[in-house]
């Protein structure tokens, strides 16, 4: 067995605890190439049967739209069930302030929703495909992170997680957030989608596109939700996405990788985490992840 078969092994084995300690789980499906591998990993370990959870996206409104495609396409072709809520509608329903500014997120307006499709299901478990290098608040969570009946995550109140032994034991209004890939990186996800021949959203890959430069040096689309002023100079790059959050929050690099193999090779010498490059969110604060994660977030 390589690592890639350890890592692998592993995540079909979260997977199925989930389904043998849970009641009512769920497995959070953006679109993007976390999420697909998640989804790969899950029909691994339980076809020929049905998932025994439904595909979950809270869709921001500003999402892109090749991603959206590419989700709607997929579990359609897998015959499985996709939920969708939309943030747009828990704003009118909560009253809640939509993003202000040049690039209006609605990233952390994602957790309301979040929260309202957990109680609409009643789901006790969300699998999710955070990563352990994507950000640092991360690197805190254990593999079952427990919420409390609000939602809340509370860094100092993880579970020990020893000899691969996950403890999903909750309480009432309690859920858990599953993370089966915690221990995968940003490379190894590449190296897993180029064994398995994982088709992705072309987004991922370089392409022409019209973007304007952040003061912070960043590629930003242009889009009808970005509010663009007399400096900005549009420009025409080769980029490509290397996470696909919101398009009012998410940069592209430039590159010129067409191809699988081309982005291992990228990635490998790179020495910036695709969220340090990429989402403006994130630079917010220096807790700006945490926080959110705290108040019920991914």
């Amino acid at each position: 067995m390589d690592y890639l078969d350890h890592l692998e092994a592993e995540a079909i084995h979260i997977m199925r605890e989930v389904a043998g300690q849970f009641e009512r789980p769920a497995l959070l499906f953006s679109g993007g190439k976390d999420s697909i591998t998640l989804v790969h990993l899950a029909l691994k370990a339980f076809r020929p049967g049905k998932l025994p959870f439904p595909l979950v996206h809270v869709d921001t409104g500003h999402n892109f739209p090749e991603v959206l495609e590419f989700r709607d396409k997929l579990a359609q072709e897998l015959g499985e069930k996709l939920i969708v809520r939309k943030v747009e509608d828990t704003i009118k329903r909560q009253g809640l302030q939509d993003g202000k500014g040049k690039f209006p997120s609605r990233n952390a307006l994602q957790t309301y929703t979040l929260l309202e499709v957990i109680e609409e299901f009643e789901f006790d478990a969300c699998i999710g495909g955070a990563r352990r290098d994507e950000e640092k608040a991360r690197a805190k969570e254990r593999i079952f992170s427990v919420r409390d009946e609000f939602g809340q995550w509370d860094p100092k109140k993880q579970r020990p997680e020893l000899w691969n032994i996950y403890n999903g034991r909750i309480d009432q209004g309690e859920n858990v957030r599953v993370f089966p890939i915690s221990n995968w990186t940003e490379l190894d996800v590449w190296n897993y989608i180029k064994r398995e021949k994982i088709e992705l959203p072309h987004i991922y890959f370089s392409h022409p596109r019209e973007c304007i430069y952040t003061e912070h040096g960043q590629l930003m689309t242009t889009n009808e939700f970005v509010t663009l002023s007399h400096e900005d100079k549009i420009v025409t790059k080769d980029v490509r996405y290397r996470t696909v959050g919101d398009m009012t929050c998410t940069a592209a690099v430039e590159s010129i990788a067409y191809t699988v193999d081309d982005i291992i090779d990228e990635i490998t010498v790179t020495k910036i985490s695709e969220r340090g490059a990429t989402r403006m969110d994130d630079r917010a604060s220096e807790a700006a992840m945490e926080d959110r994660k705290k108040n019920g977030y991914f």
